[in-house]
């Protein structure tokens, strides 16, 4: 994560996960979440966290989540059911639930299909936000799988190369191949130029927006560095079609072809409602799983080692920072905003839960 991001000195708090995380449990459950889903949802959150994702984690998410199941408009105790099904496919039906937890049970039958026939996929309507793709992809590793998982976001607020008016929310995509002794590729990006939570973070920091982030709302990109407008729309990964912004609006809309359209949604950002894309690659059904890991560490540490251009420490992958960060952060905690450890007080007044790192 870019450093403007990042909560500034003054304001971290240093809290550990292990205090953390049983309080971000406690609130799931206050909102009605079986004891089963409440610890997955939690830790999907906390490994956001602990890598450095604050974009999808409890800075950002859980008081989404929680107005979300006072409002009515998700269902804690979701009955999910398949629709359709083959031996390497499935359809399901979220019955409204969140995706923190939906996610991991669909992406867990794309592996067991996997696990036989060599591929699954899996797709999901009638659910609620996935949460971040790079956990639901991820789960897929400890099979000695590639794991992919995408979404659609439901809203629209991402402009399609020329346009006027958004035709696309984010819609996130992630990829996780695994690797032996190397930290895991995890490639996890929104198709948009900046990530719509990134927004959270900058009004919570106060940092400033950069040029082709971010359009006004006639569509021109805004191409001076700035602070946030009050009104705006996101612009596809590129910015402007001379940067390459035709290839974020592409990808934008193959997402939504797949978790919309191919799950029966209905036409792509037209139908405006949430769709899960998942899949899962059986490793053995191509090749021997044990040399494509080591295949893997040469391949990563060969990235690792690229000599870096001036100006440069070094040259990283996707989920090697990540993966430094979880170290890190399990040994000084996590540096949340002030701001959201008071937001923790209100919350435990509200609920009538204890929470040992509240004052």
């Amino acid at each position: 994560m870019l450093e403007r991001f990042k909560v500034p000195e003054k304001d971290r708090v240093y809290v550990r996960e292990e205090e953390v995380r049983p309080a971000t449990e406690d609130i799931f459950r206050a909102m009605g979440l079986s004891d089963e889903n409440a610890v997955l949802s939690a830790d999907v959150l906390m490994t956001n966290d602990l890598r450095g994702v604050e974009t999808h984690g409890v800075s950002n998410m859980l008081r989404s989540y929680v107005q979300r199941y006072r409002d009515g408009k998700m269902n804690p105790t979701p009955e999910i059911k398949i629709e359709r099904e083959t031996d390497t496919t499935a359809v399901l039906d979220g019955d409204g639930g969140l995706g923190l937890h939906v996610g991991p049970y669909a992406m867990n039958i794309a592996i067991e299909k996997a696990a036989e026939f060599g591929l699954g996929a899996v797709c999901v309507h009638n659910v609620g936000h996935m949460g971040g793709a790079g956990y639901h992809a991820m789960l897929a590793l400890e099979h000695d799988m590639i794991g992919v998982s995408m979404t659609t976001s439901g809203s629209l607020s991402m402009l399609p190369t020329f346009g006027a008016e958004p035709r696309f929310g984010t819609n996130p995509i992630a990829y996780a191949a695994p690797a032996d002794k190397m930290p895991p590729f995890v490639f996890d990006i929104g198709t948009t130029q900046i990530a719509g939570n990134k927004v959270r973070l900058i009004k919570r920091v106060g940092a400033e927006i950069l040029p082709a982030w971010l359009a006004s709302t006639d569509g021109s990109p805004i191409m001076e560095e700035g602070p946030l407008p009050d009104d705006y729309y996101m612009l596809p990964m590129g910015g402007t079609r001379e940067q390459g912004s035709h290839k974020g609006y592409g990808f934008g809309a193959v997402i939504d072809i797949l978790g919309s359209t191919l799950t029966g949604i209905g036409p792509g950002f037209i139908a405006l409602t949430p769709g899960f894309h998942l899949m899962a690659y059986n490793i053995d059904a191509f090749t021997d799983s044990g040399k494509f890991k080591s295949d893997m560490d040469e391949f990563l540490q060969a990235l690792a080692d690229t000599p870096p251009a001036p100006g440069h420490e070094r040259v990283v992958y996707a989920g090697l920072l990540e993966a430094e960060e979880v170290e890190l952060r399990r040994s000084e905690g996590i540096p949340y905003h002030r701001e959201v450890i008071d937001w923790f007080t209100t919350i435990e007044s509200e609920l009538g839960l204890d929470f040992s790192f509240i004052a």
